[in-house]
């Protein structure tokens, strides 16, 4: 098999068990949370601690590669995530599932960006296209399967073989990585230590803090005291990286008005899907009494829509123009994710289903044009460090999105004197998150109106019409 086409499969394994393992979760939260003896809104600490743990070391995964050498950094990656994987299926409570989980976003923010890496540098361009789509399938198929397949496994097993079932696949990506991945090594400049701890630090304990405010895990007077330290931490790197050379972040990329749309903005969109995950399978199963596999078989249909939409999105961006499409996207996206608090224990199944397609197809669209928008008018010098910030700040949006949907089910019922996972709060919490969702249009209306044409197309097409044709006459 032609390296174009073995190296994108190779990596593919590991955005396949990163992908599967995160959807299978989220289908056996009520599972998990009655197995352990705990609530089921504390089960959002299993979810936002991954995601954290992706944030604080995706920034350090380049320089790692290139320090060490991409194939051991790659392998190791995989290893770390088996091993968490490991971790969470002999956990015995919410204490060793978050550990573990966390030691599984180790292994996850180093396997995905440093395979890509591998692709960028080995690859030629002429098959880098190409390449690129054999590694996005696993991307599509994961979280299609995801749902189900958790699901049937929570309902006729044990929920703990949902994380088990990464380990073969996760043991041929290292056997063929040993044999085919090259070993590329760099010499990067000197790791900003200061800025990755502060970064680190600060991550860790302002999200660590806002999401144990509940009185999960902690006392509140600790959770606020973690919350104001973490806080503390990213502003010291915001005074930080201003003066250093080389910060491990570089916050200037913001005065980038396309690439702070993309990344701000859409971390306001990112913050109500995030909630998605960890909302819907806990509304299906404890407010309207479906088993797991039920559930799964019903939210997979987003992860359908998503791949329709990856057919026809550079039509729409290329007819339309980006600022056009992100603004009425967001808000048409948002308005169907406060749909979801519409469903009720009767709704025929067919209009969840219909619902949900449609609805994964407007966010699948909306998620293509902010990362291809974020990166429009980025040097190729920058890129790098965009794509790190840029990442970072995803995996901290969802994060986010997570903790909001958990606090808005708990303050629902605690106004409404129910306990937080009675069905109408789940009508609540989607309606919250996605007027934060909706917010993000803001942004994308403050965008230039010709954001993006070049990456979209839409500036050749322009010169096209513009451009007088030229006759042409047969010589004499």
């Amino acid at each position: 098999m032609r390296q174009g086409r073995l190296l994108p499969l190779i990596v593919a394994c590991a955005l396949f068990i990163e992908n599967m393992d995160s959807t299978v979760i989220s289908t056996s939260l009520p599972a998990i949370a009655r197995d352990l003896s705990t609530d089921p809104i504390a089960l959002k600490l299993a979810l936002t601690t991954y995601l954290l743990a992706l944030a604080v070391f995706i920034p350090i995964s380049g320089w790692v590669a290139d320090r060490f050498g991409a194939r051991p950094t790659f392998m190791a990656a995989i290893g770390v995530f088996l091993l968490g994987s490991i971790g969470c299926a002999a956990s015995s409570s919410l204490e060793t599932l978050v550990a573990a989980r966390f030691l599984q976003g180790m292994g996850g923010a180093m396997m995905v960006p440093v395979g890509r890496l591998v692709l960028l540098r080995t690859v030629p361009k002429s098959e880098l296209v190409q390449a690129l789509s054999w590694l996005t399938i696993p991307a599509l198929v994961g979280p299609v399967i995801g749902p189900p397949l958790g699901g049937f496994i929570t309902t006729y097993f044990d929920w703990r073989w949902i994380f088990l079932i990464n380990i073969p696949m996760g043991v041929l990506g290292i056997v063929l990585a040993k044999r085919f991945i090259p070993d590329i090594k760099e010499s990067p400049p000197p790791l900003d230590w200061t800025g990755f701890l502060l970064t680190g630090l600060g991550l860790a304990l302002a999200m660590f803090g806002f999401s144990t405010l509940g009185r999960h895990l902690v006392s509140m007077p600790l959770s606020i005291a973690a919350l104001v330290i973490g806080v503390g931490a990213l502003l010291a790197y915001v005074w930080h990286a201003n003066r250093h050379p080389h910060p491990l972040l570089d916050l200037g990329l913001f005065r980038l008005s396309t690439y702070r749309a993309g990344v701000l903005g859409g971390s306001l969109f990112r913050i109500g899907i995030g909630a998605i995950p960890f909302l819907l399978p806990l509304m299906l199963q404890l407010g309207f009494g479906l088993s797991a596999v039920q559930s799964g078989l019903l939210t997979f249909v987003s992860a359908l829509g998503a791949m329709f939409m990856k057919t026809i999105a550079a039509s729409v961006l290329r007819h339309f123009g980006f600022r056009k499409v992100l603004v009425a996207n967001a808000v048409i996206a948002s308005l169907m994710l406060c749909c979801f608090g519409l469903f009720r224990p009767e709704t025929p199944h067919v209009f969840i289903i219909a619902t949900l397609l449609i609805s994964g197809c407007f966010r699948s669209l909306q998620f293509t044009s902010l990362n291809a928008i974020s990166f429009a008018d980025v040097d190729s010098k920058q890129m790098g460090q965009a794509s790190s910030l840029s990442g970072m700040m995803q995996q901290l949006s969802l994060s986010m999105g997570v903790a909001i949907g958990g606090y808005v089910l708990e303050f629902a019922g605690l106004l409404g004197g129910r306990p937080a996972t009675d069905v109408h709060n789940f009508y609540v919490a989607f309606v919250v998150v996605g007027l934060i969702s909706a917010s993000s249009a803001w942004m994308m209306w403050r965008l230039p109106r010709d954001a993006g044409a070049e990456m979209s197309g839409r500036a050749q097409a322009g010169k096209e019409i513009t451009e007088p044709k030229v006759e042409q006459r047969p010589a004499t």
